[in-house]
């Protein structure tokens, strides 16, 4: 009875985190309605200003904080790291704590 509850809760679980996965954008590397593909610094920004845009976002249907028309990899990294500066992601601030 133990195995198969284990066996049933690994399933689930194997379910849950494969539910949650992102899909493939369909509009990579095709242009929005200006024509232009949101490259890195564009990604940088959006991920800069992300928690703005997402406040303004819950209010107004025409902002999002992902620019979906974008060309992949590297507006991703832009993206990535503009969350991280705004965030301060690097770590740095727990390693400046004194240890005792």
């Amino acid at each position: 009875m133990k195995k198969t509850l284990k066996i049933i809760a690994v399933v689930m679980m194997i379910l849950l985190v494969v539910s949650c996965t992102a899909g493939v954008n369909q509009m990579e590397n095709k242009p929005d309605k200006d024509h232009k593909v949101a490259g890195f610094w564009r990604g940088l920004w959006n991920g800069f200003i992300i928690l703005f845009s997402f406040i303004i976002s819950l209010f107004n249907d025409n902002v999002t904080i992902y620019e979906v028309h974008n060309n992949g990899a590297l507006y991703n990294l832009g993206f990535l790291l503009g969350i991280m500066l705004f965030f301060g992601g690097s770590g740095g601030g727990a390693a400046s704590r004194k240890r005792r």
